[in-house]
């Protein structure tokens, strides 16, 4: 190749870099690294049919059918809803699922553990630990991405948040090493519970400092200060999301604002899974799926039309 033919490409090749991905050193420890812009698919968390699941009124396989029959992108098949939760099932189990998705152009985008690393008996946490490397390999198998953890529920009597997290790091480190050597991400889930806020879910993320650890952007648990202010300070941290038909102000419970959720997505810009989580009751299995679905078309109307 003749020199000034290079160095043009060369210079077309930076100019693209420039334009369209996020200089690493300008971004803080931590961020998500991905293009500029947004582009979103749609995912339903599993939860929203907690109570189906959990009664056996509903199996897996129907969550993923309603995911099909409401052209639902992805889905977030949380561990809970595996017969025999905690212990992982068989492989058998894993791969019947992974196909009824598959064959029904469903992404299997994730699961979910309910771990907890706050616990200051090192024995507890190391099994808490193995129950998070367990559906690392779950997720694997599966063909997901991402298995969501949590911090943990509260800070022993004894124990301060800052030694907590003495032992609460270390921990999220061996899960995020673990989770590469399988190629999925442990996506941490703050819940208002040790996490509260983006400032403190920021700093695990910077302390792990591993690509292989991001954040689950959960709108419904963000409580002590403006939710979108807050929301806007995690989207660039966060792997996928928890969408959820309310947010709290301080004690405050009010309908999410989901035009406005869209203008903070589109101010950051995100690409990625758009998963949403309808929460509550319902008395059948009829009526429960008639509000998913329902919030399923506010969503889609918001951020897809």
């Amino acid at each position: 190749m003749h020199r000034r033919n290079f160095l043009t490409q060369s210079m077309v090749a930076t100019a693209l870099s420039a334009a369209y991905l996020l200089p690493q050193e300008a971004q803080a420890i931590g961020e998500v690294q991905r293009r500029k812009g947004t582009r979103l698919k749609l995912c339903l968390n599993a939860y929203s049919f907690n109570s189906e699941l959990s009664s056996g009124r509903m199996t897996m396989d129907d969550v993923i059918d309603f995911c099909a029959e409401h052209e639902i992108d992805g889905v977030d098949m949380t561990g809970y809803y595996f017969a025999g939760y905690p212990n992982v099932p068989s492989d058998e189990v894993i791969y019947n699922l992974k196909r009824h998705a598959f064959m029904n152009g469903v992404t299997i985008s994730g699961t979910g553990v309910r771990n907890d690393f706050s616990l200051s008996d090192p024995t507890s946490r190391k099994g808490h630990m193995d129950l998070v490397k367990g559906w690392t390999d779950v997720a694997a198998k599966l063909g997901a991405d991402v298995v969501r953890v949590f911090s943990g529920r509260q800070i022993a009597a004894w124990s301060t948040y800052e030694r907590t997290l003495e032992w609460m790091i270390p921990a999220f480190k061996e899960c995020a090493a673990y989770g590469q050597e399988r190629g999925v991400i442990i996506g941490l889930q703050h819940h208002d519970d040790f996490l509260k806020t983006a400032d403190q879910t920021i700093e695990v993320v910077e302390a792990v400092n591993s690509p292989w650890f991001s954040v689950i952007l959960d709108v419904g648990s963000l409580r002590q200060h403006d939710v979108y202010d807050e929301i806007e300070k995690l989207v660039p941290y966060a792997a996928t999301w928890q969408v959820k038909e309310e947010v709290w102000f301080g004690e405050k419970a009010v309908p999410i604002d989901l035009r406005r959720l869209k203008a903070v997505i589109d101010k950051t810009g995100y690409r990625g899974f758009l998963p949403i989580e309808a929460l509550g009751r319902d008395a059948t299995v009829k009526e429960r799926a008639a509000r998913v679905a329902n919030f399923v078309g506010q969503v889609k109307n918001v951020f897809f039309s």
